[in-house]
């Protein structure tokens, strides 16, 4: 018998919550709805379930004004395509969404609908329709879409409509079947008021073929279906050469000719459909669940997405309320905007499956201490090796730049999903846990599999088991107790929105989904309890990894602390760089084993302070108990350690040429963390000084938010300029967080400081975002320092998706 793995676990889950926790079974429903998805985040539109290998499809397109636009064909999420905008408005994760992508250079607006219909013992089914119109009416828009799906694994796929050599009228159907998904169909189907190219050069000669529906099928190796684009464009390109031979004088209609070529070849595993359209047009695509027993068609999209949006924003304005302090007129397009981040950063979830490349045995020479133990001899090779396959659920910082996992940004992230659907960000954040492994380490970049890896650049590729990441995971955790501890508070289903009112049996997707779907382990203090404990072991397993192999040196260099042990070194750092913590080129020290750094004490000061919480949460008294202890000796050395009386910050240190122990002072985000993590009391004595810096415009302040480094600094702008200045969004919302719940609402010398400084630097921040995003049609990595303009990667709708909480004041 095949392995189910998706459905073994579906089905295991459910036992075990029934015989646990009988009262508060989870809905079938519920696991169906987040089955499917567009969790190919890198492609402009692309499906598949949560399953490693199995069903994928995509959508690419290109224009036929010329025979040029083929070669620029879009498909993958790319910088270089220079579309105008492209997002989620509208996005959830157990429902589906709206998306809109505007590609001027082939003046076309397309926008994707996509509605999951839960049923059936096998994830449920979906509809998804494709639509376009000009951008500009008054031009040409000539288009030519392909829509393909690919199948991996154990399984099969069928064409099942009559094949002709001139292509297709009407509807086109495959059928097919896998261990996991069991048996389905497919079918693809035409509005009825598309228009294709009819008339130019040698029209009568293609008259047979004009307005048909165009496909092909070819068998392609396992593991290559992501190479889909390669494989369907070489079939049309080879069929163009061979039909445009005898034109070359004078070339037909680049629609005549640019087709795909309407065969299938045995035991394929591929197909394509292309269809090419003269102006406005839609298609859809229906997956039929066997085990669902229902027929979709068009009305389940022209019923189901207007029902969807209306649910939405209802929802969406119960949740991320509009900000009282913003004129009333200005609400809608607030809303508008943070529905587009919020939307993109869960549409641009993806599940990646697949091997990583580890190097257990390399280091850098200040790092080869005789305290790691990736440095003992084991008797394995050195060098880069293949790891097994795994899997992975989660969010990507850029659709189109790094779209894979990130350690350092899921944290943030997780923060934006858990206040839209708690549960699936409990899901995106047991996967990671699931990752930790039997040292306790998590690799910082998740590149599973070679379509990840073809994305990034060979010399980032290899993972190293003693590098570690800012734990922005334990945000996450943080953030779910907070919600659980407000759970009173938490809306009811007709606030949401959720009550649709809708007949069950009727073709309207989100009926047959439960309303609190995204919330039953806040609404239910077993399930919340069970998870924290299923989380929990293999959490304090990836503390005391960072507390082992991050750990500095104090006696050795005759420092003066309190503990003798609290101290630690980010390892993996390169002469200019510390990628491991983040900040990669923020200005350091030499390189030496002798450092001690500020941010990564900061970060292990919070990392103890979850596992208290935690700890404390399950009943693990014993373990509460020493992770308070931990957490007041790190308190402690931070200031006997850090603190630089004479400058009047926090710094780094090093060691000079005499072994002696001296502070590395540079302003910036990095002399901030104590108080970006709220680790500093509302009456410490450092706290002025700290809110100094921040709000002097000689330094940090800025219109468009706080800057990386002073503008003072020797470096400023400087190199790279990538932590060297620019602003970037979660180090300001880890500031403003810090502001709002702890030194504006607690009682000392600076709160009234405090409230100014939050006020402003809010304000500064959303209005430059917003600024650029109605200017660009996008959300940046970074914003410069000086002019606040967006930078480097987009659309980034990971972190940078923060300014819809710091909107609606949700940290």
């Amino acid at each position: 018998m095949v392995p189910r793995p998706c459905l073994f676990f579906i089905m295991t889950l459910a036992w075990l919550l029934l015989v646990s926790f009988a009262p508060v079974v989870l809905s079938q429903n519920t696991n169906n709805t987040l089955l499917w998805g567009p969790y190919r985040p890198n492609l402009y539109f692309g499906l598949r379930p949560r399953i490693p290998q199995s069903l994928m499809t995509g959508l690419m397109w290109f224009g036929t004004n010329d025979y040029n636009s083929i070669a620029r064909t879009r498909h993958a999420c790319d910088q270089g395509d220079k579309l105008d905008s492209y997002t989620w408005t509208e996005y959830d994760p157990r429902e589906g969404g709206v998306q809109v992508l505007k590609d001027g250079e082939n003046n076309i607006k397309i926008t994707t609908e996509f509605l999951k219909v839960p049923g059936g013992a096998h994830g449920g089914s979906w509809a998804a329709r494709v639509k376009g119109e000009p951008l500009k009416s008054e031009l040409p828009s000539k288009i030519s879409t392909i829509f393909y799906f690919g199948l991996e694994g154990l399984g099969s796929l069928y064409m099942e409509t009559d094949e002709d050599d001139n292509g297709i009228d009407g509807p086109i159907k495959f059928t097919g079947s896998t261990p996991d998904l069991d048996d389905f169909t497919i079918r693809v189907v035409d509005a009825p008021d598309n228009q294709a190219v009819t008339d130019g050069p040698h029209a009568d000669k293609f008259r047979e073929r004009i307005g048909k529906t165009h496909y092909v099928g070819r068998p392609v190796p396992q593991g290559d279906v992501w190479q889909a684009k390669e494989h369907i464009l070489q079939a049309l390109i080879e069929r163009a050469r061979e039909v445009i031979a005898p034109y070359r004088e004078a070339p037909p209609e680049p629609s005549f000719i640019l087709q795909l070529p309407d065969d299938v070849y045995t035991s394929s595993n591929l197909f394509a459909i292309q269809k090419s359209f003269d102006g406005p047009f839609q298609f859809d695509v229906f997956f039929e669940s066997a085990s669902a027993k229902q027929k979709l068609s068009s009305s389940t999209l022209n019923q189901g997405i207007p029902a969807f949006l209306e649910s939405y924003g209802q929802r969406f304005r119960k949740i991320f309320p509009p900000p009282s302090d913003y004129p009333s007129e200005q609400h809608s397009k607030l809303e508008d905007f943070s529905k587009a981040i919020t939307s993109n950063l869960a549409g641009g979830v993806g599940y990646f499956y697949g091997n990583s490349i580890v190097d257990r045995k390399f280091s850098y020479e200040w790092d080869e201490d005789d305290e790691s133990p990736y440095n003992k001899e084991d008797g394995s090779e050195p060098g880069a090796k293949l790891t097994e396959p795994k899997a992975l659920l989660t969010a990507t910082p850029s659709r189109s730049f790094f779209p894979r996992g990130f350690y350092w940004d899921e944290g943030f992230h997780l923060l934006h999903i858990g206040q839209w659907d708690n549960d699936f960000s409990l899901e995106i954040l047991k996967s990671w846990i699931d990752m930790i492994d039997d040292d306790g380490w998590v690799a910082r970049e998740q590149i599973l599999g070679e379509e990840a890896r073809s994305k990034v650049p060979s010399e980032f590729q290899t993972q190293v088991p003693n590098y570690a990441n800012p734990p922005t995971l334990t945000m996450a955790v943080t953030a779910f107790i907070q919600r659980l501890k407000g759970v009173s508070s938490f809306p009811s289903n007709e606030d949401l929105g959720m009550n649709m009112g809708v007949d069950l049996g009727a073709q309207v997707p989100l009926t047959a989904t439960t309303p609190d779907a995204g919330s039953q382990y806040l609404q239910d203090p077993d399930l919340a309890l069970s998870f924290l404990k299923s989380i929990y072991t293999p959490l304090k397993r990836h503390y005391d990894w960072f507390r082992r192999t991050q750990r500095g040196h104090i006696k050795q260099y005759a420092r003066k602390a309190r503990s003798r042990t609290e101290g630690y070194r980010w390892r993996g750092r390169s002469e200019l760089h510390v990628l491991t913590s983040g900040m990669d080129d923020y200005p350091r020290g030499p390189p030496h084993a002798g450092e001690l750094h500020l941010d990564l004490i900061s970060w292990m000061a919070f990392f103890t302070r979850t596992m208290k919480d935690i700890s404390g949460f399950i009943g693990e008294n014993d373990d509460e108990i020493t992770f308070g202890e931990i957490e007041k000796a790190i308190l402690d050395n931070i200031e006997d350690l850090h603190w630089n009386e004479e400058e009047q910050m926090y710094c780094d240190l090093n060691v000079n040429e005499e072994d002696e122990s001296y502070h590395v002072c540079h302003k910036g985000y990095l002399s901030l963390f104590p108080f970006l993590l709220s680790l500093l009391p509302p009456s410490s004595p450092h706290l002025g000084a700290i809110l100094d810096l921040l709000r002097d415009p000689e330094h940090l302040w800025s219109p468009f938010g706080l800057r990386s480094l002073s503008a003072s600094h020797p470096e400023f702008g400087k190199g790279e300029n990538y932590w060297k200045g620019p602003i970037w969004l979660q180090m300001n919302y880890l500031a403003l967080s810090s502001l709002y719940k702890t030194y504006t609402v607690q009682e000392g010398p600076y709160q009234s400081k405090a409230k100014e400084i939050y006020k402003e630097l809010r304000k500064n921040i959303v209005d430059n975002v917003i600024k650029e995003y109605e200017r660009t049609g996008y959300v940046w990595e970074q914003y410069d320092a000086v002019t606040g303009e967006g930078r480097r990667s987009h659309p980034f709708t990971g972190w940078t998706s923060l300014a819809a909480l710091i909107l609606a004041e949700k940290y």
